[in-house]
Order: C-alpha cells, then structure tokens, then sequence
C-alpha cells in the first residue's frame, strides 16, 4: 500500500489482517479510505452486538468511540483498558478515562493503538533489509453536554499517527453524535457522523480519505422484558457497498466487475445494518449476540463458517469494577478474543 520495501507475503497477511478487523475494508470506492483501523470498535459492548452500537446507552467510557453522544455525567470517574487479540500477531489496545463535568457535561480523553507484528522488508531487487512494525495511533479527546432530559450530544476529536516502516502520516478527524435516551419506554435513538477530517501530513504525494461514515442506531426493550434489540445501519454515504471477493486461488479479487444486477436491494440493504440481542436482567450484568450480515457475506466465497458475522460477549459490574469480554470469529483462520476493564474512581 504505502510500503516499497514489503515482501508480498507480508503485505497480504498485513492487509487481510486489517480488512478482517475492520469487518468493513472493501474494494472500489472504499479502498480509497485509509485508517480502516478507526471503524473497530474499543468497546467489547459493540464487538458483542455486532460492532456497531451507537444506541447503546450506559456507562462505559469505552463506548465513547461508538457515539461521543453516549458519554454523559452519570459516569462519575472511571479509567478503562482494552485489548485484543487478532489476525496473526496483531494487537489492538486502548486507554481511556472519563469523567462528569458540572451538572451536564462530562468528558474523556484516551488513546487507541494497533501494532500490525513484525513484517518482513525486502528491496525491490529481493535483498533483505530487516523486519518493521507497522503502527497505528489514535490520541480522542470528548467532550458531551445534556441538552435536555433525554437528548445528549458530544463531539470526539482525534489526532492520528501512522508508521509504516520508512513512511509516516498524521490526520486530524472528529465524531459528532446525539443519542435521546427515554427510560420509561427503554428506547435508544441514536445518530452520528464519523471521521470527519483529513490528513495534515501525507504518506506521498496524494491525499488518503478517513472513513468518513454516516450511522443511525435504535436498541429497545421488548416487552418490559430484560431482553434488548439493537440495530443499527452503517455506510449510509455509500449504498453500494464493494463485495470482498476471491479468485479460485483465494488470492483478493476486484469486485469493480460485479454487474449492476448483482446489487439487489434486500441483499445491498441488508449490508448496510448490524443486528443486536442484549440480555440484561439487571445493570450489572448483560449478555450479548450479535450478527454483522456483511461480514458474513464478504466471508460466503472464502472459507466462512458458521460462527462467520456472529459475536458473543458477557459484561459484570461487580462494586468499582467492571469486566466485559466479547469473541467473534469472521474468517475460519482469525478469531477475535476482546478483553475490557473498568475501574470506578
């Protein structure tokens, strides 16, 4: 991609690693995007229900990155870590601390940081030059403010750095998001405009696009039940989504040859939205499955499996601290394991 030194084995299992990771990298117009990295989720919340969540009300600093509109003054103090363990020896990891400001406001700060693990660099000629560490970081800061009762907004500024062997980018991107939250029916509106920026220093000559997105979110009680519907809808801005497609060598192939035909409305509909089932008998606890139908269709002509578009997750508050683990499994050869930890000031 930005790297002439890269053998090509590195860069493939580099690249599937981040397509995997995000769930949402493609071809065509989107593979324009870079920083695909800000699309994942720190938030073993989201991962669970699919990885998208922005309607997903609580008090957990992590779900900043969802939906700035989500963090509020009822948080208190509390500082959080996340980790995960991915494709290969990649390993994504997050800082945050949160805390409420005044009567309506509250704000967080944190750091997000994905290591792609050691790849091999070669010249052009085939010479060996050494080993890098492809790098990703992500410095938020939050602010959120109750307009009312039940309508909450917020903004998450980034700075964000990347280093991939001898080619280095900066970029500077913002989140806006609302959430109404109305607790007597337990319903969930949510909307926001993410990665809205650009880049301040390139890694060439031309100018790499963030993943600007637009996303709408709804999760509701059923039935005064403990039972929670989540759903929300992803890539407004772009209703044609590439497929994530491969040859009969399982090497990465173009979709920009997919005919008009192919995009059928329930299917590219459907590609557009995250399914969610909370379980939360209390709010202490909660149990989570969620279906990505995207993911499991770009896996349908490489090695899927059942679990394929399928996430898990448990979350326990127990006195000051809370623990959330979540683990999907996109591909029959990557399964995600997630861990969060939250401490109560």
């Amino acid at each position: 991609m930005y790297m002439h030194k890269m053998n090509r084995k590195g860069l493939k299992m580099a690249l599937i690693g981040a397509a995997l990771l995000s769930s949402t990298l493609a071809y065509g117009q989107l593979a324009a995007n870079a920083y695909s990295f800000l699309d994942v989720s720190s938030a073993t919340h989201a991962l669970a229900l699919g990885g998208y969540a922005i309607a997903a009300a609580g008090p957990d600093p992590m779900m900043v990155d969802q939906n700035p509109g989500l963090l509020g003054n009822e948080i208190g103090r509390v500082a959080a870590l996340s980790y995960m363990r991915y494709f290969g020896s990649s390993n994504f990891a997050a800082a945050r601390y949160a805390q409420g400001v005044g009567e309506r406001g509250a704000f967080a700060v944190g750091v997000r940081y994905l290591d792609y693990g050691k790849i091999d660099g070669y010249t052009s000629d085939g010479s060996f030059t050494g080993t890098f560490n492809p790098q990703d970081i992500a410095i938020e800061g939050t602010y959120s403010h109750d307009f009312t009762e039940r309508l909450r907004g917020g903004i998450n500024a980034k700075v964000i750095y990347s280093n991939y062997e001898e080619y280095t980018a900066v970029a500077l991107a913002a989140d806006l998001g609302i959430n109404y939250y109305d607790e007597e029916k337990d319903l969930s509106l949510a909307a926001v405009i993410k990665n809205a920026g650009g880049q301040v220093k390139r890694f060439n000559e031309e100018y790499d696009h963030l993943p600007f997105d637009v996303q709408l979110g709804f999760m509701k009680g059923l039935a005064n039940g403990p039972f929670s519907l989540s759903i929300t809808a992803h890539h407004l801005t772009h209703w044609k989504l590439p497929y994530y497609k491969h040859d009969q060598n399982g090497t990465s192939a173009d979709s920009s040859d997919i005919q008009e035909e192919e995009y059928k409305f329930i299917p590219t509909f459907f590609r557009h939205l995250t399914f969610g089932l909370q379980y939360s008998p209390s709010d202490r606890f909660y149990a989570a499955l969620g279906y990505n139908y995207k993911t499991r269709g770009d896996m349908g002509t490489h090695q899927r499996n059942f679990l394929s578009g399928f996430s898990l997750g448990l979350g326990l508050n127990v006195k000051d601290f809370g623990i959330g683990v979540s683990f999907s499994q996109p591909h029959k050869s990557a399964t995600t394991l997630a861990l969060n930890l939250s401490y109560y000031l």
